[in-house]
């Protein structure tokens, strides 16, 4: 699978998730469903930012069959601003086709938070669980 799947592929969850405290913030070390991308959060500006810091060999191929010539270290979630407890919204990069979209970052719980993005204008949305790595 492409990161494109890793960053857009996403899987809803439920609605009813459990509450996050106002303070709470996805920082620390994520990866995706597949394991095959780890993101660091971190603050930045007024919100967080999530940057790549290990992809499996299999990843860095396929972003760069795509054109990005790194993974590791690129900047895949961009200036995301809390809009509400446990919910912060920005822009996601997706290294396979070389374009930032608007999305959100779900915390459900302390360990579990869910991504989405669409395409465009609320079409093409797709949502993905990640999970917090100790």
């Amino acid at each position: 699978m492409r990161v494109l799947g890793y960053i857009m592929a996403f899987v809803a969850t439920s609605a009813a998730a459990p509450a996050i405290s106002r303070g709470a913030a996805p920082a620390g070390i994520w990866a995706n469903p597949a394991k095959s991308v780890h993101v660091r959060f971190k603050p930045c500006g007024p919100g967080i930012c999530g940057t790549v810091i290990w992809a499996s060999p299999k990843a860095v191929a396929d972003a760069r069959q795509k054109g990005t010539d790194r993974l590791v270290g690129e900047q895949l979630f961009r200036d995301f601003e809390p809009e509400s407890p446990g919910l912060w919204s920005g822009e996601v990069f997706v290294p396979d086709i070389g374009k930032t979209f608007a999305g959100t970052l779900r915390l459900i719980d302390a360990r579990t938070m869910v991504g989405e993005g669409c395409l465009f204008a609320g079409l093409g949305c797709r949502a993905q669980t990640w999970k917090r790595i100790k």
